[in-house]
């Protein structure tokens, strides 16, 4: 059953080629880096295809092994990029040498640079508030000159009605944005964008998780290093130890048993 009308299909377009993937517990992740991923979502948005991305983290990957709904929505990402350290480490460790973390929060100052240069109109979804959201515009439009931001939107906390999702609809597609930056958590994010891809002619939207808090200064990041020696969680933690502390408590150990299982299969199937 339609929910509301659904945006006509472009004819076939040319597309570009999706970067390589390997799984990672049963999720496909891009074995790829910036530029290949940027260079894909551009060749996209050139050819008119319809495609969503997520940035993907542990959680995310641990929320598709028990949310039949989240696994879904991350399986019909046409994209999902390792943003996680231990998922690169992951990667690696089944044999993907080139894998690289491609960090949602990078991701997306990236792709705004270049949508600055390019003229290329965005649309905002999702932050905390619509003051904080108000403070994202004015901080990526002071650090990308130029960027157009066609329209922005934060929803509530709360399942939209579908009078509010029609609504949404509307207003994004009358934007004339050609990527949608979701920022609304995982796995929420995520089945928004299963949810609407059908209904929206943005040619891409993009999930990007905390990237929106990071970028409008609400929350800070993580120093380098301790995002490359996995431990960005525990600076998050510390800063957030509430709202986190059930998520890392839950899914970290699952996820590193769960890999255990998958790297051990690994090993007998090379030895055979």
């Amino acid at each position: 059953m339609v929910i509301f009308t659904q945006i006509a299909a472009p004819p076939p377009p040319q597309l570009p080629a999706v970067p390589p993937t390997a799984e990672v517990l049963g999720i496909p992740l891009a074995v790829s880096d910036y530029d290949q991923v940027l260079n894909w979502m551009d060749g996209t948005i050139v050819a008119g295809a319809r495609a969503y991305v997520t940035a993907a983290a542990v959680n995310l990957v641990m929320s598709a092994q028990e949310d039949a709904a989240a696994r879904a929505a991350v399986l019909g990402a046409t994209l999902a990029v390792p943003d996680g350290q231990p998922l690169v480490w992951a990667l690696r460790a089944l044999g993907h040498s080139s894998a690289t973390r491609v960090y949602g929060p990078q991701l997306m100052a990236l792709a705004c640079g270049r949508a600055a240069a390019t003229g290329r109109p965005v649309f905002l979804y999702g932050g905390r508030t619509p003051d904080a959201l108000g403070l994202l515009e004015r901080r990526l439009l002071a650090r990308f000159p130029g960027l157009q931001i066609a329209g922005a939107h934060s929803p509530p906390f709360r399942e939209l009605s579908l009078e509010e999702e029609r609504a949404v609809a509307a207003e994004i597609n009358s934007s004339g944005a050609q990527v949608v930056w979701v920022g609304t958590g995982q796995p929420k994010q995520e089945k928004w964008m299963l949810r609407m891809r059908p209904h929206l002619s943005a040619p891409l939207l993009v999930g990007v998780g905390a990237a929106f808090d990071f970028h409008a200064g609400l929350v800070p990041q993580a120093p380098p290093w301790m995002q490359r020696a996995g431990l960005e969680w525990s600076y998050r933690l510390a800063r957030e130890p509430r709202r986190l502390w059930p998520r890392y408590a839950r899914y970290n150990p699952r996820f590193i048993v769960g890999f255990v299982r998958q790297y051990l299969r690994h090993l007998r199937d090379r030895r055979r």
